[in-house]
């Protein structure tokens, strides 16, 4: 079918799709993590039969059990080499069970396009002509393109599914957020611009927080649709999700639904269904909607509060961290930005990839450069509740009193977070706003006392109780190519004095700087350096890069024979890369011989993937 037939149907009434094929496969019994897709091979009957049940409750458009069915996916099963098969007999089955169309779902590769995950847009690309190829092959009359949450993999898909099949009508459709938005921070209007922009049939809204949700974005939709003269779908779950004894429960019951689907109608759209939760019962209702609608509804939905979060309880076990540290397990963190904007779907999405690649822990920094930024701690509670890898809390001094220092450590601790890295932080003359307050009521190492003895004792500055004591795991800064190492030796002994568990370096080019530190400290001291050295590695990217950092950033030594490598590799940007990555992955190797707890990536450029890279080589070397 072309986007001219798909258009001559609608104008004849608006077509109901069938519901959450996911979830009624879950219904059946099929664990959570099975591949569902691979029951179109394994257990046909169970699929057609679910296809069935849709059609005999008046659905007229059935989405194939191919949601999963790309290389990336499928590869988690094993199954990578089973697109085409897999897709066909999805394909059949939907057939099998006699519906009017027959729709070619695609739903998100489950990875993450580079830069804030690892996957190029040319290998997404293929994964989804791979499977929009399958498809059309078999015969689908519609490909959908669905469930998406980055506008870029979006795009790829797009793309991909008009070489594939140029003659199929293309529907695509993105789910949103509870803020109405994607999860990488794209508005509705947007994702529609951005769809027409590509050419689609037609574009809409699936899955999300449920039917209310779906029916603000549709309102959202409709004029622009509208105008450029493409159907309008909204497929949404059966409300929000809520897991109960181990499984999802969605709440909406189909009169609700069906409610709710009238007022979409009165909206504009023109294809209609269900997404996870909404099973026949649900589809048999949308269907006597459509049957026998009733005068038009105006149908206002007051906006839903999230739940409070109860407080996070004092944690008592040792912070994985603090475990890496005392085992002398190589620990790796990564420095992460907080966005400019309230939205952290980015860094969310980084952080995951930096996860999976092998890191300890991300280092959320706090305003860096005196730049306006959310508030680290606010990201890294999103990071840790969304993510589930423990953050190392930037948390400077400067432009706090003593009050707003007790307080944010108070709200900090109540968010989960346990890691702080104490320093001084950036002047704000460098920053968005040279003429706010820098004013420091307290220094680094006054901080750390703060914390390690009067917080983790359970009073305040004052002496007065704060009711139970905190259990904060903080570290500090030092800079071993300090211009006065003597003094730099000085302040380093009254962090450790004061509380100080670890420390994180500059970055460094070389194990020399390291050693020059210890022997000064043991000489002034008189005892060897005990405290943890995390070793700051910034990964060269081009002789340029290089060049600058020698140059122009205070505190960064760059030896000439480093220097000297990165100009023999040229300039072409992935050799230039390779050779950087070579050079970090030899110095940390060296930096572990020589000692050191771990180190501390400092991702240039907001390459997360090239930091993802550095990980998952200094992983390979660690045993």
């Amino acid at each position: 079918m072309d986007a001219a037939s798909l258009h001559a149907r609608l104008a004849e009434g608006p077509l109901l799709a069938d519901g959450g094929m996911g979830t009624a496969l879950i219904d059946t019994g099929v664990p959570v993590d099975a591949c569902m897709e691979a029951l179109n091979e394994r257990a046909p009957a169970r699929v057609v039969g679910i296809h069935a049940s849709f059609v005999g409750a008046g659905a007229r458009l059935l989405l194939t059990n191919t949601f999963g069915a790309n290389r990336f996916r499928l590869d988690q099963h094993g199954l990578a080499d089973r697109v085409g098969p897999i897709c066909a007999a999805g394909v059949s089955l939907a057939r099998e069970a006699g519906p009017e169309l027959v729709a070619g779902s695609m739903g998100p590769l489950g990875v993450r396009l580079q830069p804030y995950g690892r996957v190029p847009a040319e290998e997404a690309f293929a994964a989804y002509r791979e499977q929009a190829a399958a498809l059309a092959a078999a015969g689908v009359d519609v490909l959908v393109i669905e469930t998406q949450t980055d506008v870029r993999e979006l795009a790829e898909a797009v793309a991909a599914a008009r070489e594939a099949a140029p003659g199929t009508a293309l529907l695509a459709s993105a789910t949103f957020t509870r803020d109405d938005r994607t999860l990488l921070g794209d508005s509705p209007e947007a994702v529609a611009g951005r769809l027409l922009e590509l050419g689609v049939d037609g574009l809409g809204v699936n899955c999300g927080e449920g039917p209310a949700q779906a029916l603000r974005i549709a309102r959202l939709l409709a004029p622009i649709a509208g105008a450029a003269g493409v159907p309008l779908l909204a497929r949404p779950n059966a409300g929000g999700p809520t897991e109960v004894g181990g499984r999802f429960v969605y709440p909406a019951t189909p009169e609700y639904v069906a409610e709710v689907v009238r007022a979409l109608l009165d909206a504009g759209v023109t294809i209609v269904g269900g997404c996870c939760g909404t099973g026949p019962a649900h589809t048999a209702a949308i269907a006597a909607e459509l049957q026998h609608r009733g005068p038009s509804a105006t149908v206002s939905f007051p906006p839903s509060a999230p739940a409070a979060e109860a407080l996070v309880r004092t944690a008592v076990a040792p912070t994985a961290l603090q475990a890496a540290i005392d085992a002398e397990k190589l620990v790796i963190t990564v420095e992460m930005e907080p966005p400019r904007s309230f939205n952290a779907a980015q860094l969310v999405a980084a952080a995951q990839t930096l996860r999976d690649a092998g890191a300890t822990a991300i280092d959320v920094a706090d305003s860096p450069m005196a730049k306006m930024r959310m508030s680290a701690w606010a990201a890294c509670r999103l990071v840790h509740e969304q993510v589930g890898i423990e953050t190392v809390l930037h948390f400077p001094t400067r432009g706090r009193n003593v009050l707003r220092l007790q307080g944010d450590l108070l709200g900090a601790h109540a968010l989960g977070i346990r890691n702080l890295f104490v320093c001084v932080g950036d002047p704000v003359t460098i920053g968005d706003y040279p003429h706010g307050s820098n004013d420091v009521d307290v220094t680094a190492t006054g901080l750390l006392q703060l914390i390690t003895e009067q917080f983790n004792a359970g009073v305040d500055r004052a002496g007065s109780s704060i009711g139970e004591a905190t259990s904060f795991f903080a570290g500090a800064a030092v800079s071993p190519a300090a211009a006065d190492l003597e003094r730099e030796v000085r302040l380093l002994a009254k962090k450790g004095a004061a509380g100080a568990r670890f420390v994180l370096t500059q970055p460094m080019y070389g194990v020399a700087p390291v050693r020059t530190l210890r022997e000064a400290y043991e000489r002034q001291i008189g005892v060897p350096l005990a405290l943890p050295v995390i070793a700051g590695v910034l990964p060269l990217v081009s002789a340029r890069h290089a060049t600058f950092l020698h140059n122009e950033v205070p505190g960064i030594e760059i030896p000439d024979e480093v220097r000297e490598r990165m100009r023999a590799a040229g300039e072409e940007p992935e050799r230039a890369w390779k050779t950087g990555l070579a050079m970090a992955t030899e110095l940390v190797e060296a930096l572990r011989a020589d000692g050191v707890a771990g180190i501390y990536v400092m991702p240039q450029f907001g390459r997360y993937d090239r930091a993802a890279d550095l990980v998952e080589a200094v992983r390979a070397l660690a045993p």
